[in-house]
């Protein structure tokens, strides 16, 4: 047997923030003290197309001894991140870029500047050739059944999903990782039974790829009790109301940042890796911003 998991094994990767706008509702000086509060040692910043609260988090994160780690969740093109066809690329998949270190900082800059300049069409997209040419330095999780990966084995495509896993690991190697969300646990008291068959999936190509997975909470807002909030942000969004019964909801998924110790106790006596793989990647990621420079 090896050691036991303890809650600081696990680190959240997948968190989005008030700065991921009308999606995210977690403030980072709540996110850090919570953080610290559970007896975790690093979390990760990664809002929906834009990097425009790093330097308050890596401010923040410092100041509570707490390792920020830098990162986005990008939107990557069906096709070319230039192509704007309304009827083939409406379609974009999530992607999770986390900064390992100073390069892959200015590349993940680098994407988003050009996401935002010449890959905007209706969301800021890249694409694979731009992910092949910026990947020194990026650590890379597969993201939430919105990703590649995830929509592929959504819709029973397991051979494209392997397809896609295979690219990405010619690309970026031991830094590309597969993602499992922990409300696919059929322990989660918000259990979403779609998303346990992705997760199945998803350990089952690790496997036959040799690729290692983590787990993750896909955070939009801090506690379970803010759903409600969220779910009014969402409205804004969407310009829809509350009452409407086709509105766009999230409230089947919990996407709270849950305390490690649910994800131990769910986790960790089946796939003790998964949580273990959190940490090895919050010790791969070291940036240093020097603060009081244009």
């Amino acid at each position: 047997m090896g050691k036991k998991v303890q809650t600081s094994d696990f680190v959240h990767l997948h968190n989005h923030t008030q700065y991921s706008l009308l999606d995210g509702l977690t403030k980072l000086p709540q996110l850090i003290d919570f953080v610290k509060e559970k007896g975790m040692s690093a979390v990760a910043m990664t809002d929906h197309g834009t990097l425009s609260g790093v330097i308050e988090f890596y401010k923040i994160a410092n100041s509570a001894n707490i390792k920020p780690i830098i990162g986005i969740e990008t939107y990557v093109a069906s096709r070319k991140h230039t192509d704007k066809d309304p009827v083939k690329d409406k379609q974009r998949f999530h992607l999770i870029l986390l900064a390992m270190n100073n390069t892959g900082y200015r590349n993940i800059m680098k994407l988003s500047t050009i996401a935002n300049l010449d890959g905007f069409y209706y969301f800021p997209r890249i694409d694979h050739d731009l992910l092949g040419k910026y990947n020194e330095g990026i650590i890379v999780l597969s993201a939430c059944m919105g990703g590649e990966i995830g929509d592929a084995l959504k819709n029973n495509q397991y051979k494209l999903a392997k397809k896609i896993a295979s690219w990405y690991k010619s690309i970026f190697g031991d830094r590309y990782y597969l993602e499992i969300q922990d409300h696919g646990h059929p322990e989660n008291p918000l259990h979403n039974l779609e998303q346990q068959q992705i997760n199945e999936q998803v350990l089952k190509l690790a496997n036959e790829l040799n690729i290692e997975v983590i787990v993750t909470c896909d955070a939009h807002y801090l506690k379970h009790e803010d759903q409600e909030a969220h779910e009014v942000l969402l409205c804004v969004g969407t310009g829809s109301f509350l009452s409407d019964e086709k509105r766009m909801t999230l409230k089947d998924f919990p996407l709270h940042v849950t305390p490690p110790q649910e994800i131990i106790d769910r986790w960790g006596k089946s796939n003790p890796e998964i949580i273990q793989n959190t940490k090895k990647i919050a010790e791969r990621c070291n940036v240093e911003i020097e603060l009081g420079k244009i």
